[in-house]
């Protein structure tokens, strides 16, 4: 696979995208085809009647899942030719032609809204996330997205973001700890819920960054004192969080969390905070509109 912007990525989490694709890849036919096929297709055409066609964008934006989209054509068809026109991360506008594909009619057209709906869930993902990352040009924090990801899509998601120019936060429960609100609730506080995650480590010989989520400054304080490597700023308004970056005077990164939008991005990028986590980037994406036209 062509794949851009995860040089940092574990080849694990690789190979899981290869085959979280392929997997969707199987089941999108499956649901698509049952066991007659493409009844509409093959009534028109013969078996092996060749013809070309074009993915065209339909939008501008920032293009994502072309490895997917090829993938598709060439699993419904090994003699299906894709050539390339644009690369994962690249800004394409209104009627650039993103792909050209050649082969059997019936399997190009068969194909086609599996390889789209890649496109199209992906490609606006990414177009997302360029637009939060611009909209905190100039200032220290960066774009993070979250765990509300499509389930069994999660690794094309946050693919997806990466090629947008948004960072990864975690991409599950296993690679990073997360001392959320109810954690803290359910184990009687800041303090108790770290000191027992380190008594954790230390028996299983574990090394992961500890994160602490707070909900005010007294929280934040707590955080402070047990020497974490972040601390999560929840649903704080923007002059709570500059109080939070005076307090913690940078002696650990600071991540905001909740609810933000386009319109409130920038002020509080200006609090200067590290980082801005974004579920919409993944959970409330526009489709981005690509079509599939016959040459």
């Amino acid at each position: 696979m062509n794949l851009k912007n995860i040089d940092d990525w574990h080849p694990e989490w690789v190979r899981a995208m290869e085959k979280e694709v392929n997997s969707l890849i199987k089941s999108s036919f499956a649901e698509d085809l049952s066991d007659w096929g493409d009844v509409t297709s093959q009534a028109i055409f013969r078996k092996n009647e060749v013809k070309a066609a074009r993915v065209i964008a339909k939008s501008d934006g920032i293009v994502a899942g072309l490895f997917a989209a090829r993938r598709t054509f060439e699993h419904m068809h090994p003699e299906i030719d894709v050539t390339d026109a644009y690369e994962d991360g690249d800004s394409v506008a209104h009627g650039n032609v993103l792909l050209t594909v050649e082969g059997p009619v019936v399997d190009l057209l068969t194909a086609e809204r599996t390889a789209l709906n890649f496109l199209g869930r992906l490609s606006g993902i990414a177009t997302l996330t360029r637009k939060f990352v611009d909209a905190v040009s100039g200032t220290q924090a960066k774009i993070l997205d979250t765990r509300k990801t499509t389930p069994g899509l999660r690794f094309l998601e946050k693919y997806a973001v990466r090629q947008g120019g948004g960072i990864n936060h975690r991409m599950g429960l296993f690679d990073r700890v997360l001392v959320k609100d109810n954690h803290i609730e359910a184990a009687g506080g800041i303090s108790p819920a770290v000191l027992a995650v380190r008594d954790y480590f230390k028996r299983w010989g574990l090394t992961l960054p500890i994160e602490v989520e707070v909900r005010n400054l007294a929280e934040l304080e707590e955080a402070l004192s047990q020497n974490v490597q972040q601390i999560m700023l929840d649903n704080m308004d923007v002059e709570t969080i500059r109080q939070a970056v005076r307090q913690t005077a940078g002696r650990v990164p600071l991540e905001v969390s909740g609810g933000i939008t386009l319109e409130t991005v920038r002020p509080t990028a200006e609090t200067g905070v590290d980082f801005i986590s974004v579920g919409a980037l993944t959970h409330s994406a526009p489709v981005f509109d690509v079509s599939m036209q016959m040459v």
